[in-house]
């Protein structure tokens, strides 16, 4: 305490009462009264302060002369405790033998009186015992049971008086032992009989349930007897009648369970051998059973059975573990095939609102552990994506073979409603991937994703190998045109396959990324496996218009030889005529194809033909003699291409935008046709005043960036009119400020031709 600080404010607390007290001057002629009213109110507190203390200090010295007393007086209780104590003990040996005749007559009194009690049944055992198994065997097991009581309570008695002497006879125990002994038999006939009623619970509770009642009545005696011999047990020394406790409401649940297990594993009637669909059955069936067994239990076993046994609780508990161990069972006996889903799908549906999950139930499903182990579900998801991954090599190499042998028949493919060809493949690989996505959902979307990667990987594995099928009958066919007649049809036929195949598997991954529970359309592993897929189908696609277009080609590149040449230019015929009709024979062949792939494959010939075009004119195969012979070739380089043009025009799907080229690598600018090149040479070659050729090269450079000096040079040089080296100089000009060639450049014919 800081005497100091309190002073201080004791100080400034008054300082404050005086100012607020003598704030007008009339109220200073009232000091001296105020002081004194200070005074006598400070005397009065200083009193009563005087008071408070000595009463304070009188009590301590009260106390503490009790205290300073206190030890004599409890040394003087003890002392006396001690001597009355001790006299009190001596007297009790004494006490003991004169009450002994009186401890032994009673003992006696008690032996008489239990034995006279119990007379009546001790001489009519063997006529009780007879009754007993008579009412047992006629199903009256409450009369029964009451008869089996009072042998048992008369036993018991008896028992427990020899028990009670301080001389116990063996020979006395066991002779009433014997004398009983049918009793014991009495109850477990009894015993019996209960067991068997609850062991068809679910079947009498509907029909009797009177009878369910009557056992349970019995068991909840037996179990209150138990309870009254094992408290009787610790008061007397340890007694416990024969057979006691018998536990019978234990084995009450024990016999249910084993009801329930033997329901469950009942209901098996065909195996692997008999029927491959014998597990799906199997587990169907367990599935109603479990269902209305817990229906009855939840409406009519409830009102049945004591609310202590919580008996719908229960047989949730029983159903499920055994369920549990029958799952492990079958599982142990080694699964096959389709097994491993139907267990997983099955596992699911045990979870759902078919099962546990139905509202006439009312559980909550997620509160039960799961019927198998992560470690066992995780074994049988990985044998079945195992047998998965061998069903599909199988099913796709087979696939593959049949669509094999159908290119060789002897007629054409299947026609769609459009007309246009396809063969049996794409639809039998989706039905595959389909059927396992469809029953892998009904797991979870975990094994989804497995399935669904293992399916896009499978199929691409396919789609190569597919690949290497075209290949191979191209090549054959290649080598021999005369034995393969359907070898174009058959081909269209593959491109559209795989058309058909990018449709339905964006289906089945948009399917699959969308809707509760689904993939997340962001999952790196399936996206990158699903567009490797696609790159696999474009590749494939790309292989079949190639070889349409190289079987084209068998046939035309004779003429095309032709152009440029000095018979190309003095013949009357146009070979771009021959050309023309050959390609549109084809072409009506491949109106057989799907409108994309036809907009493909016709930018593939067009790019081509323009390819083959300008490449032979860059190759001066002719040597002009003037002028008008130089303007010739240009005009039917005109023409020619004229007819080009109109013949892809009216190939052309009216469905497309026009074709800039089917192949990897795009036209010089978007809309563009290859075929435009050939005008843009010709009036470079047709040209006649040579002062405005710079002009047209560089409209050419500006227009096909990727044209080169070699291309431009030969171009000049073929005009007959220019020496090597002006044709370099004036390129050279050209070019100088041209940017180099480089990956930004769009690319045209000129990319693809090489002159030597």
């Amino acid at each position: 305490m800081d005497v100091n600080a309190l002073e201080a404010e004791a100080k400034a607390t008054a300082i404050k009462h005086i100012t607020t007290m003598l704030q007008m001057p009339e109220q200073l002629e009232k000091v001296q009264q105020y002081k004194k009213r200070v005074s006598r109110k400070k005397a009065s507190v200083e009193a009563m302060l005087k008071t408070a203390l000595q009463s304070q200090l009188d009590g301590f010295r009260t106390a503490l002369t009790l205290q300073k007393s206190i030890p004599n007086d409890l040394a003087e209780v003890q002392r006396n405790l001690n001597e009355d104590i001790q006299d009190i003990f001596k007297a009790l040996p004494a006490l003991t033998e004169r009450l002994q005749e009186v401890k032994e007559e009673s003992i006696r009194h008690s032996q008489y009186g239990a034995a006279i009690e119990n007379l009546k049944h001790i001489f009519n055992v063997p006529g009780s015992v007879q009754k007993t198994q008579e009412l047992i065997a006629n199903d009256k097991l409450l009369l029964a049971h009451q008869a089996l009581s009072d042998l048992e309570n008369s036993r018991d008695d008896l028992l427990f008086e020899l028990h009670k002497l301080p001389s116990q006879s063996v020979t006395d125990r066991n002779m009433l032992k014997q004398y009983f002994a049918d009793v014991e038999k009495l109850s477990e006939d009894l015993g019996k009989q209960i067991w068997l009623v609850l062991k068809r619970t679910l079947n009498s509770v509907r029909k009797e349930p009177q009878v369910v009642v009557t056992a349970l009545r019995i068991i909840e005696r037996e179990e209150r007897r138990d309870q009254a011999a094992l408290e009787r047990q610790k008061s007397s020394g340890g007694f416990l009648p024969p057979s006691r406790p018998k536990q019978w409401r234990k084995r009450c649940f024990e016999v249910l369970e084993s009801a329930v297990e033997d329901r469950i594993e009942g209901n098996q009637f065909e195996d692997r051998h008999e029927n491959k669909m014998w597990l799906v059955r199997h587990l169907e069936v367990t599935r109603q059973i479990v269902l209305d067994d817990l229906r009855t239990v939840k409406t009519i076993c409830v009102p049945c059975f004591p609310p202590e046994y919580d008996i719908f609780n229960r047989y949730v508990r029983m159903y499920h573990s055994c369920l549990s161990r029958h799952l492990q069972s079958i599982i142990a006996n080694e699964l096959e095939g389709n097994e491993y889903i139907t267990v997983l799908g099955w596992l699911t549906v045990y979870m759902g609102e078919e099962l546990m999950g139905h509202p006439d139930l009312g559980l909550d499903a997620a509160s039960l552990e799961p019927l198998l182990g992560r470690s066992d579900v995780q074994q049988l998801i990985d044998k079945y994506l195992s047998t998965l991954v061998a069903n599909y090599q199988d099913w796709l190499r087979n696939a593959l073979q049949s669509d094999i042998k159908d290119w060789h028949r002897g007629c054409e493919p299947d026609v769609d409603s459009r007309g246009c060809y396809h063969t049996s493949a794409p639809m039998i690989v989706f039905q595959m991937v389909d059927q396992h996505l469809q029953v892998a959902k009904t797991v979870g979307p975990d094994l989804v994703r497995k399935v669904l990667s293992i399916s896009l990987e499978q199929t691409t594995k396919f789609v190569t190998s597919y690949m290497e099928a075209v290949t191979e009958f191209r090549d054959r066919h290649f080598e021999d045109r005369s034995v393969r007649r359907f070898f174009t049809h058959y081909v269209i036929a593959v491109a559209n396959n795989c058309l058909q195949f990018k449709q339905l598997f964006e289906k089945s991954y948009t399917d699959c990324c969308t809707g509760q529970g689904a993939l997340a359309k962001g999952d790196n592993e399936i996206s990158q496996v699903y567009h490797r897929l696609q790159q696999s189908l474009e590749r494939l696609q790309e292989r079949a218009l190639d070889a349409l277009r190289d079987e084209l080609f068998l046939d035309v590149n004779k003429e095309l030889a032709d152009v440029m040449t000095r018979n190309w230019l003095t013949s009357e015929a146009s070979v771009i005529d021959t050309v023309t009709a050959t390609a549109e024979d084809y072409f009506r062949d491949y109106t057989h194809l799907l409108p994309r792939n036809l907009e493909l494959l016709v930018g593939k010939v067009q790019w081509a033909l323009a390819r083959s075009y300008v490449h032979a004119i860059l190759q001066r195969k002719i040597a002009f003699k003037g002028y008008e012979e130089r303007k010739a070739a240009a005009e039917k380089i005109n023409r020619e291409c004229q007819k080009l043009s109109e013949l892809f025009k009216k190939a052309m799907p009216q469905t497309g935008a026009g074709s800039r080229r089917g192949g990897s690598v795009g036209s010089a600018s978007p809309g563009s046709s290859p075929l435009d090149t050939l005008p843009l040479l010709a009036e470079v070659i047709k040209m006649k005043d040579t002062s405005l050729l710079s002009l047209e090269v560089s409209g050419l450079i500006k227009r096909y960036p990727d044209i080169s000096g070699e291309h431009l040079q030969s171009l000049l040089m073929l005009r007959g009119d220019m020496s090597r080296n002006e044709a370099r100089t004036l390129v050279a000009e050209m070019r100088s400020d041209d940017q180099p060639r480089g990956v930004g450049v769009p690319k045209s014919v000129f990319s693809e031709i090489v002159l030597t």
